[in-house]
């Protein structure tokens, strides 16, 4: 029903600011820009590119999502000039140093994992769907997730990460959802890591669902361009 609701976006662009704070407070902050079009037959396919500070301005990340298998990954290096396969063995790393994993960045299609529906409740004041999640890819970085799923915006308000060892590895919180014709999106999403007590945070200062995107930027030969 969640993945129903959120089809029919066809693409969206938006600029985003992503903090990153460690665990003793010191904020580093960056900020992208990202394309995103829906996938037809198969995952959506998404682009980040880094627009600020110097040191990662020109770095791009492409994820081609996969309904089965794993999803496809590159990273340019603008320093080098060159463009890195991710490879499905390194997407529980760390992307660009934050609390976000390459695995995180792939579209979170439901086929990738097996579900079970803990309840009904109440969250926030909102009243959600209470769901475990296990991932079918044994290379997961994640032995469980534990979901709190909005049951107007068909979003997370919460997502708990378990690490393989079956502990608490991070904290997801996603906040200020804005609606966009029938579809809702959240203005911020706020990792907090419970082993590092490092944080990231990413807000959306811009976005457009709908909007023009050319098709060439999601192929993995033109990423040096």
């Amino acid at each position: 029903k969640n993945d129903l609701a959120n089809q029919g976006f066809g693409s969206e662009r938006s600029v985003m600011e992503m903090k990153l704070i460690n665990a003793h407070g010191d904020v580093t902050t960056r900020r992208m820009k990202s394309e995103i079009i829906e996938g037809k037959d198969d995952g959506d396919k998404s682009i980040v590119i880094f627009e600020w500070p110097a040191d990662v301005k020109g770095t791009k990340m492409l994820t081609h999502s996969k309904k089965s298998g794993d999803d496809q990954q590159w990273l340019f290096l603008p320093a080098i000039k060159r463009v890195k396969r991710i490879s499905s063995r390194n997407k529980s790393g760390s992307f660009m140093g934050s609390e976000f994993s390459y695995e995180d960045l792939g579209s979170q299609e439901i086929e990738k994992f097996t579900y079970e529906l803990l309840g009904e409740t109440q969250s926030e004041g909102r009243q959600v769907w209470h769901m475990k999640r296990i991932p079918t890819d044994k290379r997961s970085g994640y032995s469980k997730q534990v979901l709190w799923i909005d049951q107007e915006y068909h979003g997370p308000l919460k997502i708990e990460y378990y690490d393989r060892k079956g502990d608490l590895l991070k904290t997801a919180l996603f906040t200020d959802y804005n609606k966009f014709g029938k579809l809702w999106r959240p203005n911020q999403i706020s990792v907090t890591n419970s082993q590092t007590r490092k944080q990231s945070v990413i807000t959306w200062t811009e976005r457009a669902l709908g909007s023009e995107v050319d098709e060439e930027n999601f192929d993995s030969d033109n990423l040096a361009d």
